[in-house]
């Protein structure tokens, strides 16, 4: 009689199945994937969030510390929305030119990488589009 008939059984199936299966080599192949694709998707935001609030966690601290010492500390001026149009429009026109330009290069050897450098049509219109709201806001106030 066993102690543990569970674990004897568990043993006599794997010593007959040693038996009967030739030895697998185990191996990492591409399925891994998958797995960093989703880590990517939700750790990349979450990071993104957790930086955005710690650096105004820290700013924040840091004008009260300055406020409890008894100094003046200005209120920072907010960017305009004209302004912050032009800067997404640049980051964005000069991202979309180098991804472009990036798989350009890559091209000149495999002519199939121009499909690719297609898609960077869609931050270039996009940041075209910045480009543009920010003259008509500016048109607007000079206007009122």
């Amino acid at each position: 009689m066993l102690l543990f008939p569970y674990f004897g059984l568990t043993a006599a199936f794997s010593r007959r199945r040693a038996q009967t299966a030739p030895e697998k080599e185990h191996t990492m192949n591409g399925d891994i994937t998958g797995l960093v694709a989703v880590i990517m998707i939700f750790g990349f935001p979450i990071a993104g969030m957790y930086t955005y609030y710690r650096v105004r966690k820290l700013r924040t601290d840091e004008r009260l510390a300055a406020l409890a010492r008894g100094v003046n500390v200005p209120m920072a001026p907010e960017l305009s929305e004209a302004a912050r149009s032009r800067r997404s429009g640049i980051l964005l026109v000069t991202g979309a030119l180098g991804y472009i330009s990036t798989f350009a290069l890559i091209a000149r050897v495999e002519h199939e990488a121009w499909m690719a450098a297609a898609f960077g049509i869609i931050p270039l219109a996009v940041g075209i589009g910045f480009f543009l709201d920010s003259a008509l806001i500016r048109r607007d106030l000079r206007a009122s």
